[in-house]
């Protein structure tokens, strides 16, 4: 006989035994005293609680020496093809004639989704005699997964490249070998992950969405995966986790990660919640069968709040300091790049001498640029020219409120950097007596 209880979660959801209501706690009592019945435990008896995620079920349950735990993974590349070909076989003879890719691409291209899900994508383009193209493939995928994960994940897709990017040459050498060494599938050549640095409006963020425009595999965000119940946080790290397996080969970019990544010890209040999401994050990103598969993007204005262990060589083998332009000459290829991101139509010749002494992110290149669009729209007709009004602006400048903080955050980059090509040649002289010493100084402004 057997007894299967589907979703489980919440027949004997995860809890502390005082803080279970009335029949949540009866049910734990009676499925604790069917494991450990001598009579059930030898005679032919089985119960099988089937739920998305262990972190869902009452610990006393899943810790019971009499359960055994199976864990079904979602289909590989190998068993999607599979199913495939037992669904053209069976229900959907058709497809073949529909689709713009091969039975083995359409397999390649639905890794990440569950059986369920695969037949959904694929039921749905025969029932609107729509072609199957991988363009519409990818969207199908991404937006499944999206909703499967409930918010947690998202894909990131960029109309941008490592072209758009000013300045920061050494950074986009490095990116693109490696982006080679991705799409060459020579997973053993390839760190296990990047820590990317520096202070607030070097482009970390963009230059990950710019590298993820080259890379030609998946690249995922992770949203807010912390919740308020209980362990529902752990369970939503095991889905993510599940997901990222399935996806074969995967970019996982962590923004904020210092907010992010938990702590060791956990964190005043938290109930240790930042610990265990420390230790889950910690025990995937060291697994080294991943490595070329699972590839963690890190970035951080603070990676000195990073615990040690979760940017170490084996986890983030590679640490990029990022840098707002050191002369004028790359303050310049740094503004006509914002403005073409802007749309703006700026040449060389309508940018004004830039003020001394001034160092200029482009986050404050931006908003400057905005402000004189912002100018020359609300002029009447005739108006100045844009070159005017920009030089204007500029002449209005203020240096930044937070000078010797934001130089915090560029020495601690340093500190981080594992590669001296990454640094500006002022850095790359500092000793590190020298560092320490101005890291120090610098520390009280935080």
């Amino acid at each position: 006989i057997a007894v299967i209880i589907d979703f489980a979660e919440f027949v004997v959801p995860r809890g502390d035994p005082i803080q279970l209501t009335g029949p949540f706690s009866a049910n734990v009592v009676k499925v604790l005293g069917w494991a450990n019945d001598p009579a059930i435990l030898h005679s032919n008896i089985v119960t099988v609680l089937l739920t998305e995620g262990l972190h869902d079920l009452n610990p006393l349950v899943v810790e019971n020496p009499h359960v055994a735990t199976l864990k079904i993974p979602l289909p590989d590349e190998a068993e999607m093809l599979d199913y495939l070909q037992t669904l053209i076989a069976t229900q959907f003879p058709q497809l073949p004639s529909k689709c713009e890719v091969s039975i083995e691409v359409l397999a390649r291209r639905l890794t990440g989704l569950s059986r369920v899900g695969a037949r959904k994508v694929l039921s749905t383009a025969l029932a609107n005699d729509r072609a199957v193209s991988a363009a519409w493939l990818m969207r199908m995928k991404k937006d499944l997964i999206e909703r499967e994960c409930q918010g947690l994940l998202e894909f990131l897709e960029s109309p941008f490249t490592l072209d758009q990017v000013a300045g920061h040459d050494a950074v986009k050498a490095w990116l693109r070998e490696d982006a080679v060494l991705l799409r060459r599938g020579l997973m053993n050549a390839l760190p296990m992950g990047y820590l990317i640095t520096g202070r607030i409006g070097t482009g970390k963020t963009f230059i990950v969405q710019c590298w993820a425009g080259e890379l030609g595999i998946p690249c995922v965000v992770f949203k807010n995966f912390r919740d308020r119940w209980v362990g529902a946080t752990e369970s939503n790290l095991e889905k993510i986790f599940s997901v990222l397996h399935a996806l074969g080969q995967v970019v996982v970019f962590i923004d904020e990660a210092d907010q992010a990544a938990g702590k060791r010890g956990g964190e005043d209040g938290d109930s240790g919640l930042s610990g265990r999401v420390y230790a889950m994050l910690a025990k995937e990103m060291s697994e080294t069968r991943n490595r070329g598969r699972i590839v963690w993007v890190f970035a951080t204005s603070r990676p000195d709040l990073l615990e040690v262990d979760l940017k170490r060589q084996g986890r983030l083998d590679v640490h990029i300091p990022l840098f707002p332009p050191q002369t004028s000459d790359e303050t310049r290829a740094l503004l006509l790049s914002v403005a073409r991101k802007l749309k703006l139509p700026l040449d060389d010749s309508d940018i004004p001498p830039l003020p001394e002494g001034i160092v200029l992110g482009g986050n404050e290149i931006e908003g400057i640029l905005v402000r004189a669009l912002r100018a020359y729209e609300l002029l009447p007709e005739p108006r100045s020219t844009l070159k005017e009004i920009l030089g204007k602006v500029f002449g209005e400048v203020r240096p930044n409120a937070h000078t010797r903080k934001l130089e915090y955050m560029d020495l601690v980059a340093v500190r981080e950097c594992t590669d001296s090509r990454f640094l500006p040649p002022r850095y790359r002289e500092l000793s590190p007596e020298d560092l320490e010493q101005r890291i120090e100084e610098t520390r009280r402004f935080v």
